[in-house]
């Protein structure tokens, strides 16, 4: 254990025979004690005081061969010294002041323990399976808290039963020939479509902005799931968001996906251009184009609320050959149905 400072002086003056202080000089004390009230010394910080006192040990030899162990306590801070207003790091002030004491002192500073981070402790990833999947979205990350906590959330079950009924506004569709890239997201295929497409409804244009596709279909009718459905994303001049799905069943194939499967990518991050000019987004779309209308969410993280979804009456036919080959890579990437929570389901006649 380390002795103070006045005790090693103390000693180191006994062992080298020096008498006792004078009765004169034991007179003289007070008016030392003023001098140094009047002149304060120099602040010596914690860790040199430390060391000084470590130093004067070893070198009286009180320490020599014998284990050293240093007690510190973390300095606080008080006026006149130059800490004095700054909070104090206990943390750091402990491992700045034993680092500074055993290099007064002569001998080497012991090694930091390193701490290795846990193995698995990535950033979590949503999945459409497992652990990381739909019922846990909410919980990977903050920003995806509505996943879990929304009122308005997608995809749904439609119940016929109790839509609301009557004429409502046809959507304008407003597809031109266009260029696209056909992107794994590792999620989905994705078609990143350029160009002037979009939609006019509500009063205002929504642009496209991609397809995605789903297997099975994310959205049911009176609880039917069919083969498969593609998301058209659009967004307005506000930033709102228009979803159209368009059903896909078993039937002969479609001449619009069998082009976006002769570019489908090979993995996840892969993305494949395709020839400019040779998307015809209109041929995707069935001839009745009657829907149902309810607002609800992005149906995958963060699941953004407050997005108008149409959802087309008529599905259009996809091969089973084009859905196997989806089906390859992404065999189930549909969310459940989530409440409908009293919304309103207009079904346009």
């Amino acid at each position: 254990m380390c002795k103070s400072a006045a005790w090693v002086a103390t000693a180191a003056g006994l062992v080298a025979g020096l008498p006792p202080a004078s009765a004169q000089q034991n007179a003289a004390a007070p008016n030392a004690a003023e001098a140094v009230a009047r002149n304060p010394p120099p602040y010596v910080s914690p860790a040199k005081a430390i060391g000084q006192q470590v130093r004067a040990a070893l070198e009286g030899g009180v320490l020599r061969d014998k284990q050293l162990t240093i007690n510190v306590k973390p300095p606080t801070s008080t006026a006149g010294t130059p800490s004095a207003g700054k909070p104090v790091n206990s943390k750091t002030s402990r491992q700045y002041i034993r680092s500074r004491a055993v290099a007064l002192a002569g001998r080497p500073e012991p090694e930091e323990e390193i701490i290795e981070p846990a193995l698995g402790m990535g950033e979590a990833t949503w999945e459409y399976a497992g652990v990381n999947g739909p019922q846990a979205w909410g919980r990977l990350k903050p920003e995806y808290a509505m996943c879990s906590l929304g009122k308005r959330q997608s995809p749904i079950n439609i119940d016929e039963s109790i839509t609301l009924r009557g004429p409502a506004e046809a959507i304008g569709f407003d597809y031109r020939t266009s260029s696209a890239t056909v992107v794994n997201n590792g999620h989905t295929i994705q078609i990143d479509v350029t160009g002037d497409n979009g939609i006019f409804v509500r009063g205002a244009r929504f642009q496209l902005i991609h397809l995605q596709f789903h297997h099975p279909s994310e959205e049911q009718i009176n609880y039917r799931r069919f083969a498969m459905v593609a998301h058209l994303v659009h967004r307005n001049y506000l930033g709102q968001l228009a979803v159209v799905a368009v059903l896909l069943d078993p039937g002969p194939a479609n001449p619009v996906i069998n082009q976006f499967w002769t570019y489908m990518p090979l993995g996840k991050g892969d993305r494949v251009p395709m020839p400019m000019g040779s998307v015809d987004l209109a041929g995707l779309l069935p001839k009745d184009q009657r829907y149902y209308q309810f607002m609800g969410s992005l149906t995958a993280p963060p699941c953004t609320e407050d997005v108008l979804w149409m959802v087309l009456k008529q599905p259009v036919t996809i091969s089973h050959e084009q859905q196997r080959l989806f089906a390859q890579q992404f065999p189930n990437n549909a969310r459940p149905t989530q409440p409908i929570n009293g919304r309103v389901v207009r079904d346009a006649q």
